[in-house]
């Protein structure tokens, strides 16, 4: 549904820290489903792990906010979408499975709460409809 053009014109995040390459589908205010093709190419394999690259867990909550940040852009009106989404907190979040190269992310995203500017979101992160991590975050917006 957005290729990483439109991405790219709704978040700030630039290579190498954009997580999110596609976004599958969308329900304003209610869900979204975002990936993120995993490649040997990424810089933080390097460190993370020399011969034995594992992507790590925080990359991957981060990746979870930025499909979040999508949802809540798309979600708002045009007085929001001049601001920039920030990222609150996370809570529960469980790494269940390494995510290596080859493995394409795909996150489900669900808003929780929308009250008073603060965003809640439960998400999930899967590769081949295993699930990989879970989390609750929250987010809000603000002027750049």
């Amino acid at each position: 549904m957005l290729d990483i053009n439109e991405i790219m014109g709704i978040l700030p995040h630039r290579f190498p820290f954009l997580m999110v390459d596609r976004i599958l589908e969308i329900e304003p205010g209610k869900r979204i489903v975002g990936i993120k093709n995993v490649t040997i190419n990424e810089p933080f394999f390097q460190g993370h792990f020399p011969g034995h690259p594992v992507m790590p867990g925080v990359l991957i909550i981060e990746a979870m906010a930025q499909v979040a940040g999508i949802l809540a852009y798309l979600s708002s009106d045009d007085e929001i979408r001049k601001k920039v989404s920030y990222f609150m907190s996370i809570d529960n979040a469980r790494f269940r499975k390494p995510v290596v190269p080859g493995d394409q992310l795909r996150f489900e995203m669900v808003t929780t709460m929308n009250r008073r500017g603060i965003w809640g979101f439960s998400g999930k992160a899967f590769v081949q409809e295993k699930l990989v991590a879970d989390a609750e975050l929250k987010a809000t917006f603000a002027d750049k």
